[in-house]
């Protein structure tokens, strides 16, 4: 690399790279370029690159942060943590909480390569519908297998303090709500009243992710159905699996979707694609890995659904704010109504 790097906001060039090569131990990171990866809507990863390798950087958004919604050192804690089990994650490499470095704590870890499918699956990937059945069954399992950890076996007995977890959960979000409040979509109070009056028992308390989907994962390049690391721990704590899988349920499309299901299409789903497994599939899949009940399953899949449309709406309140950057953004307002119906008809009809 010659000349000087161009400037990159939230990871100027000229700060990353000397201090990578003070915590990397290698002078070669001086020299770097730094590139901010396309489709992160919260935190902010970047690809940094330079005569000692490539790497990535994860860091908070600019401008305002909301208290513990973009926590670094708990992304960074948690999948040290499960180095080493049967989830796959990047190796961390640096964790930096000195604020006068880039304005906010950030972590850096290995590079992992591989498809990361936003919208659809890259041409001459998993091609055929049994290879797509196996993508979807391999990213059921490794949820599975996050949810059969023992947090304490791996440091996490205190990352999170799992009772009431639910209950907490929607106050949370109702609170993020109010933090982030934008004219016109008042039926989110509404849905948060209506899941409130009727929060699940847990059966059992796990470490979960918080936003685990399709594009949260790296696809191993030449293994369809094989999940090669799966990203963006910033929601993840101890709490009730069964979140994870509303989560996972809520971004999965199926071909016979339509109406609002359709118009609250966030990140277009390559899930629609023959072979795929269905929603109900999906849950069928979960049930015999975990043995979990799933039937208040519909619950969490509502609450879910609202959970994304709080997310959109702090999205347009940063955007609106000049808080966010990159490309992407356009929609996301007009996605909120019909996730609102998705969660109330989802507590009403008890189908997901």
């Amino acid at each position: 690399m010659t000349g000087a790097p161009a400037p990159t906001a939230g990871a100027d060039p000229t700060v990353v790279g000397p201090h990578l090569a003070v915590a990397l131990g290698d002078d070669a990171w001086q020299d770097c370029r730094v590139t901010l990866i396309a489709g992160g809507k919260s935190n902010l990863t970047y690809r940094v690159d330079s005569p000692a390798g490539s790497l990535v950087l994860r860091r908070p958004p600019l401008g305002h942060v909301l208290p513990t919604a973009h926590d670094m050192v708990r992304e960074h804690t948690v999948m040290s943590a499960l180095a080493g089990t049967a989830v796959p994650v990047p190796r961390m490499l640096h964790l930096c909480i000195d604020r006068e470095v880039l304005g906010q704590p950030f972590y850096v870890m290995e590079l992992v390569e591989g498809p990361i499918c936003r919208e659809e699956l890259p041409p001459g990937y998993a091609d055929e519908p049994a290879q797509r059945r196996e993508v979807g069954r391999g990213l059921v399992g490794v949820l599975a297998d996050l949810h059969q950890v023992d947090p304490a076996a791996v440091g996490l007995g205190e990352f999170g303090r799992p009772a009431g977890y639910l209950e907490r959960q929607v106050r949370r979000w109702s609170a993020q709500w109010e933090a982030t409040r934008i004219d016109g979509h008042e039926q989110l109070d509404q849905l948060a009243t209506d899941l409130a009056a009727d929060v699940p028992t847990s059966q059992r308390y796990t470490v979960v992710h918080g936003d685990y989907r399709l594009d949260n994962t790296v696809l191993h390049p030449t293994e369809p159905g094989r999940i090669a690391a799966v990203l963006d721990w910033e929601m993840s704590t101890l709490g009730d699996p069964l979140a994870d899988l509303g989560v996972l349920l809520g971004y999965w499309s199926q071909a016979d979707d339509a109406g609002f299901r359709t118009d609250a299409l966030v990140v277009p789903a390559a899930t629609v694609l023959p072979g795929f497994p269905t929603r109900a599939e999906v849950a069928e899949l979960y049930a015999e890995r975990t043995g979990l009940d799933l039937t208040p399953l519909p619950w969490y899949a509502a609450f879910a659904a609202y959970k994304l449309a709080v997310v959109c709406a702090g999205i347009v309140a940063r955007v609106r704010g000049g808080a966010m950057v990159g490309d992407g953004f356009d929609g996301i307002e007009q996605r909120i109504g019909p996730l609102v119906q998705i969660g109330r008809s989802t507590l009403a009809d008890r189908e997901l």
